[in-house]
């Protein structure tokens, strides 16, 4: 496995030690397929940038894996092939005439990207500057943007007091981005103030379809959201066979789609 250039292959680098907290530079240079002086100039950067740590004996710690969120430009750039893939089959499971609250994110607003030209007729709320922007010329969307304080990292806005907007709306899908699923712990994010939204989206919605990479299995971040028995649809690309995946209930609907190399 190879990224295309150093930028993507950092990316992927961070979105791993999330998973692991703690790497080794052999470990990763067989991954990725590079050299090990290749890793030690990446690791260098993300030293430089406060992302990691490094430690003797050629390792690695991720800084506050718990509570530190990966920049959205990372998330972004990481697997975005395979984010693209998922934002397409959630595009398809939307119909006309919905009303969809569209959460923050990478992989939600990659769900958006793919609403471009579908010529889908949707009400579409959301807190995303971005997701906002790239629906904004479609004819057929109309878009309300909810209120709140500004997360510039994020380019969304936040809210956890009782007068937040989204009380004053009902929706028929809430397509819901999250840092991380694991079977018991629930749905987790990094953000306190996020989380609180997420909680009053799930509220209003009638369905909730969250999208989440393989990488976000498993994982357990700071602050909880949900249950996963709070969810109704999970798009994926992780492998089948993924234990999260096996230990989901059966009320929860799951869609596959093919990992991108």
């Amino acid at each position: 496995m190879s990224a295309t250039t150093p930028q993507r292959r950092r990316a992927e680098i961070e979105v791993l030690m999330g998973d692991r907290a703690e790497v080794d530079i052999q470990s990763l240079a067989k991954h990725f397929g590079v050299s090990e002086m290749t890793i030690r100039r990446d690791l260098g950067v993300l030293e430089e940038d406060g992302v990691v740590r490094r430690l003797v004996g050629g390792r690695a710690l991720l800084l506050d894996a718990k509570s530190r969120e990966p920049a959205l430009s990372t998330r972004a750039n990481a697997a975005y092939d395979t984010k693209s893939h998922i934002g397409r089959a959630v595009a398809d499971l939307l119909s006309d005439d919905e009303v969809v609250y569209i959460d923050g994110g990478s992989t939600a607003l990659a769900a958006a990207h793919a609403l471009r030209g579908s010529g889908r007729a949707l009400t579409v709320l959301t807190r995303s500057l971005l997701v906002a922007a790239e629906l904004a010329e479609e004819p057929n969307i109309e878009i309300f943007m909810l209120g709140g304080r500004v997360k510039s990292s994020e380019m969304l806005t936040t809210s956890s007091t009782m007068s937040d907007d989204l009380r004053h709306y009902n929706v028929d899908t809430y397509v819901m981005g999250i840092s991380g699923v694991h079977p018991t712990r629930g749905l987790t994010d990094y953000d306190p103030d996020e989380s609180a939204g997420k909680r009053l989206a799930l509220e209003r919605a009638d369905r909730v379809v969250l999208v989440a990479d393989h990488s976000k299995l498993g994982r357990v971040l700071m602050s909880r959201v949900a249950g996963v028995e709070d969810i109704s649809v999970l798009v994926t690309d992780a492998d089948a066979d993924d234990e999260v995946l096996r230990s989901m209930p059966p009320s929860v609907s799951i869609v596959l789609v093919e990992p991108q190399p």
